[in-house]
């Protein structure tokens, strides 16, 4: 058992600390947030993780987790400091590491004795080194320490199992020694360690992320082609994935990516490229490709309503994708406000991400928890996350909802032939438009 205290309650810290809670170790979670904090020890969690309350409940009542406010005294007691705050992207581009270097002197101030801090927020190269830095200045060398750096891959909607799960665990350090007790401490987790130096793991982190992203923007590109010759970009795809030198996964075309890490992992790593004088113009290309795929859904609207004023758009699915309540960088966050100034009428449905939505969008739409309420009566219908209640609906109940019998589908959540069955006329990403009789009043 270690005694291990997370600086940060976000995604990352509570998800990281919960787990290594539940293999046995000791864990204190604190945050500056007092709110937050209340909220933890009071059983409410402060992001949406299917399964996430129930084992923060479970390890709080077997008193292996606690939360708190009091930084200086967590930092004392740890043997192993996580740092897992948040690395909001700059206008510039990079990763804003104010929260990471004021925990850094923090730890500083309060160091007692060895520690092994650890890195588990996405932080640039050469952030590992900078911690060390502050740290070392902060202690007047009081005690002995290490840093280490152990990103974090996982993903909003199935956290959980891939940290107990893990495919691999990366752990770069200042020395064998904090990289052996940052292994032993995943073993329960994986028997897959890579052991590397603070920029390497630092790397691995950005080159993971940010080829994922390449693969989903290339598959996008590929179904704008497939549009323009007739071709079936799932099958494409399909065929593609059965290479195991390619593989299935990330091969989904649609409406771009979003979330808490493609979007900002690939602009801070054109920036750390830039940084060294490198012009990455594969990841920038990249970039590209996503900021104009998350219109396409708008485009096809266009192009059946030549106005799209007073059109009444029932929109599906808010968050950027299922099973999470996370708008960071989400398709709708482009889409909407483009819908909204071409004066159409959104009633957006979300099972869970309302709440958060409507800090962005205000009032300027509807908002709704009952997915055929928000068909009913609409010109058109458009798919933006492919939420199980979206993919298992009844396209036949969807067709007598609509006012006109428009899909337009970001997700590509449909059979072609069954979308046909059903009356629809439906749009998808990268396949053959299916045409109805039904005639649109324009």
């Amino acid at each position: 058992m270690k005694k291990i205290a997370v600086m940060g309650t976000g995604y990352v810290g509570l998800v990281s600390g919960t787990c290594f809670a539940e293999t046995g170790n000791q864990v204190v979670c604190c945050d500056i947030d007092e709110t937050k904090i209340t909220n933890l020890i009071n059983g409410k969690i402060p992001i949406y993780e299917p399964g996430l309350e129930e084992v923060v409940k479970r390890n709080v009542k077997e008193e292996r987790l606690t939360f708190t406010t009091d930084i200086p005294q967590a930092i004392r007691d740890a043997e192993i400091i996580y740092i897992g705050v948040g690395t909001p992207m700059a206008e510039s581009g990079e990763a804003d590491l104010t929260f990471v270097k004021n925990v850094a002197q923090t730890i500083g101030e309060n160091l007692n004795g060895y520690k092994v801090i650890v890195n588990k927020s996405t932080v640039p190269v050469g952030t590992g080194r900078l911690v060390h830095g502050i740290v070392s200045s902060r202690s007047n060398g009081r005690a002995p320490f290490d840093v280490v750096s152990n990103p974090e891959f996982l993903r909003e909607g199935s956290a959980l199992y891939d940290t107990m799960n893990m495919e691999r665990a990366v752990v770069g350090a200042t020395s064998d020694h904090a990289a052996d007790m940052i292994i032993e401490l995943h073993k329960p987790f994986t028997e897959t360690i890579v052991k590397t130096n603070l920029e390497t793991a630092e790397m691995i982190k950005y080159a993971s992320n940010v080829f994922l992203a390449t693969k989903i923007s290339y598959i996008n590109d590929i179904a704008n082609i497939c549009e323009r010759v007739g071709a079936d970009v799932t099958k494409v795809a399909e065929g593609m994935g059965y290479d195991k030198r390619i593989g299935a996964q990330f091969l989904q075309a649609g409406i771009g990516y979003g979330g808490s890490c493609f979007p900002k992992d690939s602009k801070a790593l054109v920036h750390i490229a830039e940084q060294v004088g490198y012009d990455f113009k594969l990841a920038k290309a990249v970039i590209e490709t996503n900021d104009k795929q998350k219109l396409k859904v708008v485009s096809k609207l266009k192009s059946i309503f030549p106005s799209l004023k007073g059109k009444r758009i029932a929109v599906l699915g808010l968050a950027f994708k299922p099973n999470t309540d996370d708008m960071r960088d989400a398709p709708s966050l482009e889409i909407i406000p483009e819908l909204v100034k071409h004066e159409a009428d959104v009633e957006a449905f979300d099972p869970i991400a309302n709440r958060a939505a409507k800090q962005f969008f205000g009032e300027s739409i509807t908002y709704s928890t009952d997915l055929y309420k928000t068909i009913e009566n609409a010109d058109a219908c458009v798919i933006l996350t492919d939420w199980k209640e979206i993919v298992e609906m009844d396209l036949d109940k969807v067709r007598r909802q609509l006012k006109m019998p428009i899909l337009i589908d970001g997700r590509n959540c449909f059979d072609l032939k069954e979308a046909e069955k059903a009356g629809l006329i439906y749009h998808s990403i990268g396949r053959p438009v299916v045409e109805h009789s039904a005639k649109v009043i324009q």
